[in-house]
């Protein structure tokens, strides 16, 4: 099963190339993704790798989390699921006027 990690503190001039490079020493890289801004194009020095098993990340996390790459110390851990806006189930459900300010 594949693992998707989270990178963060990643230099502004790492490529998803480097990451493959970096990862690839404890194990298959499925994917690797540096994550930029809309507008400018710019790195915003954090990045998502994912591996081919749960070990392979495992060892990875170990290996690297804490560890200097391109003169950064990098954060590597288990990337968390995207959380999207309005359908987590939480709290009461209220209607739009209520959301917008204005009771019914």
């Amino acid at each position: 099963m594949n693992t998707n990690l989270y990178v963060g503190n990643l230099p502004y001039n790492a490529s998803e190339q480097d990451l493959i490079e970096l990862f690839g020493q404890v194990g298959e890289v499925v994917s690797a993704q540096v994550i930029s801004d809309r507008e400018t194009g710019r790195s915003r020095g954090f990045g998502f790798v994912k591996m081919a098993t749960s070990e392979e990340a495992q060892n990875a996390i170990e290996q690297f989390n804490e560890q200097e790459f391109m003169g950064r110390r990098l954060l590597v851990n288990e990337a968390r699921p995207r959380e999207r806006d309005g359908g987590s189930g939480s709290g009461p459900r209220r209607s739009s006027y209520e959301r917008h300010g204005e009771r019914e």
